[in-house]
């Protein structure tokens, strides 16, 4: 895969036409088992400069915590979240939630944008012309600073629903369908904030049978005699 550095050619191909606010929009959480689906709209100044920004999935989480604050707390920078719960998630799946999140953010900005940039497929129906761009939380700087504020927003509400459900650690999976997560919802069930629309909520025995299968595979077995670190599923 060729390395692509973060920036503003979108932007600025769209700046050229005459577009002067641009938003870029990103979700976290849509393919969790839990918890709600967050998305961030952000629009940076014209000369936002950043070395360390990039796709959230990329950043550590200390720097991306840390990227997040100086994001937040920067004047110039205009920024929004859209979250949308997990009951909501179940009534009306959670392709339309992630959208629904998506509008929610732009309708908060106090000024709309006269573009939106978009990480991944085109969203419709939607309020603004926008591009949709694959990967693009790793290409467009704007899409970049919505990936960590979505991110880091929606790990905190994860960190606070670990207080009241302490039993299922959701401030170490936030929610994602991770061994340990699997396991703690085969032993207590799902609890409030669980997406019963989601298969291995709904059927938390068959997702524990998938945990022992990959637990006894020949292949697993034979790293482990060899002494090689083996991935988590």
């Amino acid at each position: 895969m060729t390395y692509r550095r973060c920036g503003f050619r979108y932007e600025k191909k769209l700046r050229i036409t005459g577009v002067s606010r641009i938003a870029g929009i990103d979700e976290a959480g849509r393919g969790a088992l839990a918890g709600p689906v967050v998305a961030a709209a952000t629009i940076l100044p014209e000369k936002f400069r950043h070395r360390r920004l990039n796709d959230s999935k990329q950043l550590a989480s200390e720097l991306r915590e840390e990227i997040y604050c100086e994001l937040i707390s920067n004047p110039e920078i205009r920024w929004t979240v859209g979250i949308v719960d997990s009951v909501e998630i179940d009534r009306i799946n959670i392709l339309r939630a992630s959208h629904r999140a998506m509008r929610l953010a732009i309708e908060s900005l106090l000024e709309p944008p006269d573009h939106v940039l978009i990480d991944g497929l085109p969203v419709i129906p939607f309020p603004l012309p926008q591009t949709a761009i694959i990967d693009g939380d790793c290409i467009s700087l704007s899409i970049a600073a919505a990936s960590v504020i979505a991110k880091v927003t929606r790990d905190r509400i994860m960190r606070d629903f670990c207080v009241q459900f302490p039993q299922y650690c959701f401030s170490q999976h936030k929610g994602y369908g991770t061994e340990l997560h699997l396991l703690k919802l085969h032993e207590f069930g799902p609890c409030p904030i669980h997406r019963r629309s989601f298969e291995p909520v709904a059927q938390p025995l068959l997702a524990l049978d998938e945990i022992v299968q990959i637990r006894s595979s020949p292949a697993r077995r034979a790293r482990r005699e060899i002494s090689e670190p083996v991935p988590e599923a």
